[in-house]
């Protein structure tokens, strides 16, 4: 199996278990896009670091594009965005989602109802908003 096909998989396994398993319906609410596009903004820059100075080299025969570069690998095309190649949006989407998932999943069945630092009850009331 390449890293596309894997990532794919992936994706569709977290949308699946968000919608599907858990019931979490994390996807249909704006939140989730709003702090994805700030994960995303961060794992662009450090999969661009890791990979434009060639601290991480991928096998071009797994995923799209060429992949081993005599120096810096293309900023935008070959299968790269951000010198990082388009899979690993995959993998980061895949699992932010399952992560999230999970945590909103197992906070509705009551594990760990409070905070376990000692905040006040005076904070807990003004945040409760976010339970």
């Amino acid at each position: 199996m390449s890293y596309t096909q894997i990532g794919i998989l992936a994706v569709l396994l977290a949308v699946f278990l968000d919608l599907f398993i858990l019931k979490t319906n994390i996807l249909r609410k704006p939140v989730w896009w709003i702090s994805y596009s700030i994960v995303v903004f961060f794992q662009f820059i450090t999969n661009g670091t890791l990979t434009g100075f060639a601290i991480v080299q991928y096998d071009p025969k797994f995923n799209l594009g060429e992949n081993f570069y005599s120096n810096t690998p293309p900023l935008i095309g070959d299968g790269r965005l951000f010198f990082a190649p388009v899979e690993d949006l995959l993998f980061g989407f895949s699992m932010c989602l399952s992560a999230i998932g999970l945590w909103v999943y197992f906070g509705r069945k009551g594990i760990q109802n409070l905070p376990i630092s000692n905040t006040s009850q005076k904070m807990r009331e003004r945040f409760k908003f976010l339970r």
